[in-house]
């Protein structure tokens, strides 16, 4: 069987084909859907090694399609990148030790979400970049506002609009305040939308609402906490779920230097 490396990027990629006979093969194509059905949906199946990225699901979910067997790799795993050359970096040599990697199997899988999951997954990240956006309107509405001698009550941030009504706004301050709160209740709208869609997907899961049972675990963590793991059956333990998430710590010391933080998500386990 062939091995491939193949060096992903969002416009253009780096391929680099070991045949079975010994030869190599390199060229960049395009990274979309017709030119990799183009170089390789005629060829043989092959093994094939990319690093995981934003892209490289929708990739291995094509190339799989293809007919290919698709290793996507984590790119934090060192022995795969053994025969890579320090100070020497290019997509031609990325591509060939991704190719090597495969052939020797110097490489650590990553767990491919469930398309499930990949859809809860996003859910969150919409609902977040939401949260985060109302947030930062909030602030400086509070922040202005402040400047002016007044002060917003403290309370849920979907209630800010009720709030600087009841405030005596300088005309000045009126108008500059007046583009972010037209923006606020169309963004409490959409969070609304996202809560009611995450708590449709916690009713529907079994687990999810036992985690609720939980003090203080609501739908949004709870499903959070699920859509994270995916196929918890994967750990071998508690402690591995415990890295797996950051919240073991991490101890970097030699000599006199002594470092202790906590570990990033998706660390080693």
């Amino acid at each position: 069987m062939d091995t491939i490396g193949l060096d992903l990027h969002k416009r253009e990629s780096q391929l680099c084909v070991l045949t079975e006979e010994g030869e190599v093969i390199e060229r960049r194509i395009v990274t979309s859907r017709e030119r990799f059905t183009a170089v390789l949906g005629e060829r043989p199946r092959a093994r094939i090694l990319l690093e995981a990225s934003t892209e490289s699901e929708w990739v291995a979910r094509h190339l799989e399609a293809l007919g290919h067997e698709v290793i996507v790799a984590d790119p934090n795993f060192a022995p795969m990148y053994a025969t890579r050359r320090r100070g020497v970096k290019t997509d031609r040599r990325d591509a060939r030790t991704l190719a090597e990697a495969g052939r020797l199997g110097a490489y650590r899988a990553v767990h491919r979400a469930s398309a499930v999951q990949r859809h809860v997954r996003a859910q969150l990240a919409v609902r977040d970049a939401l949260i985060r956006t109302r947030t930062r309107y909030v602030c400086v509405v509070k922040a202005l506002v402040r400047r002016d001698g007044l002060r917003l009550p403290p309370g849920d941030p979907m209630h800010t609009e009720a709030k600087l009504a009841a405030l005596p706004l300088a005309p000045a301050l009126a108008d500059e305040v007046a583009p972010l709160r037209g923006l606020l209740d169309p963004l409490n709208v959409q969070i609304a939308v996202a809560d009611t869609r995450l708590a449709a997907v916690a009713a529907a899961d079994p687990v999810v609402e036992r985690l609720r049972t939980a003090p203080g675990i609501g739908p949004v963590t709870a499903v959070a906490f699920v859509a994270t793991l995916d196929t918890v059956t994967r750990f071998a333990s508690a402690h591995q779920v415990e890295a797996y998430l950051g919240l073991t710590p991490r101890e970097y010391s030699s000599g006199e230097q002594q470092l202790r933080r906590a570990a990033a998500p998706g660390a080693d386990q």
